[in-house]
């Protein structure tokens, strides 16, 4: 293997790759990063058995051939690195870099050790995602994902393929998050779900593209992401998403509607005394407004009241975690917010009234009388 590459492309190549390297005891070589030469490209890849990367770099392949090597190692010394061509030459298991005025020689492995990883995705079997759209939807239900490793199923986003629209639904159990998509779709699949670390990759790889390609590798288990030049795979996870759709109220019998800057300030003076009282605060409804109230035992409390519209029971009493509460308002871009309530045990119905396609449940924290 020899092969001259730009420094300032094959940096850009790495630093993405190097997000992917997983140095497990049992299978070193998945802290590497898999090199292919091949007449005009430099394939950069890596993998950690549930997500893997591969990217295509502009390069000329003076001798074709094939390493890995340690995948910190080679980003820190690329990144460090003037601008300038560079020449990258594989013999074995060595890899020699040059440059102007520097030489390093890296250790590595083979390559026939390395898992293959995806480094086509196909237009032809492709679902064409559109970038902002894409983007908005998975940034408003990829936040009420479950951290809790126990229920793997929770971790993922589920996807729902519909003739002309994809649904996207979260839920740590706690709380739930839905985002419909219109976009051309021919369903090969009804449902799917993904981790959200993928998600949350696929979203800083295609930041630069108007359209990303989605396609499915049912044999392997896989879902691809790409677009020229690079491809994410992942992972499916495997599980029954939990029947959502049962647990969204039918109908409430108190609708509020409040301006989202004034209810995020008051979320927000809230907190200073809720973190100490398990993330509580409380929501007291009025005539033509609504109270935010937070208390501590040790710090004292707060009750701030702002201006609302509300239709229905007036007379309500509810209590949310406030973390809860302030994502939501960091999801939705429109100017105001709507809650619907049924009773102090059923969820919350939070929506953005600029939005129709989005909906977003939170369940309540019960009162201590």
């Amino acid at each position: 293997m020899k092969v001259r590459v730009l420094q300032e492309n094959l940096v850009k190549a790495l630093t993405v790759a190097s997000r992917f390297v997983s140095p497990k005891v049992q299978l070193p070589v998945l802290g590497n990063i898999f090199l292919f030469s091949k007449k005009t490209k430099l394939q950069v890849a890596s993998t950690n058995l549930e997500t893997s990367i591969s990217i295509t770099v502009p390069a000329d392949s003076l001798q074709d051939g094939q390493i890995t090597v340690p995948g910190k190692a080679i980003t820190e010394l690329i990144t460090n690195l003037q601008a300038g061509t560079l020449t990258l030459e594989g013999e074995k298991e060595q890899l020699r870099i040059s440059a102007a005025n520097f030489e390093s020689t890296l250790t590595g492995m083979n390559a026939s050790d390395f898992p293959p990883v995806p480094s086509v995705i196909g237009k032809e079997e492709s679902l064409i995602l559109p970038k902002n759209l894409f983007l908005n939807a998975i940034s408003q239900v990829s936040f009420a994902t479950s951290t809790d490793e126990t229920r793997p199923i929770l971790t993922g986003v589920l996807f729902i393929f519909q003739k002309n629209q994809i649904i996207f639904v979260a839920t740590d159990g706690f709380r739930l998050s839905q985002k419909k998509m219109k976009t051309k779709v021919s369903p090969k699949i009804e449902k799917l779900i993904l981790p959200r670390g993928t998600i949350v990759e696929v979203s800083r790889i295609i930041a630069e593209n108007e359209e990303i390609l989605m396609a499915f590798n049912p044999n392997q288990n896989q879902v691809l992401f790409g677009n020229e030049g690079m491809v994410l795979s992942s992972r499916i996870l495997e599980g029954e998403f939990p029947d959502f759709e049962k647990i969204i109220p039918k109908e409430t019998i108190t609708e509020i509607l409040l301006d989202k800057e004034d209810f995020l300030r008051a979320i927000k003076l809230a907190s200073v005394f809720a973190r100490d009282a398990g993330n509580v605060v409380k929501i007291k409804g009025g005539r033509s407004f609504v109270d935010i109230f937070a208390e501590s035992s040790s710090s004292g409390n707060q009750t701030t009241r702002i201006d609302a519209k509300i239709e229905g029971e007036e007379k309500i009493e509810i209590a949310f975690n406030y973390r809860f509460l302030e994502e939501f308002l960091h999801a939705i871009s429109g100017e105001a917010a709507k809650i619907g309530l049924s009773n102090s045990s059923s969820p919350g119905v939070f929506t953005d009234p600029s939005d129709p396609d989005f909906l977003h449940l939170i369940m309540p924290v019960r009162i201590q009388e």
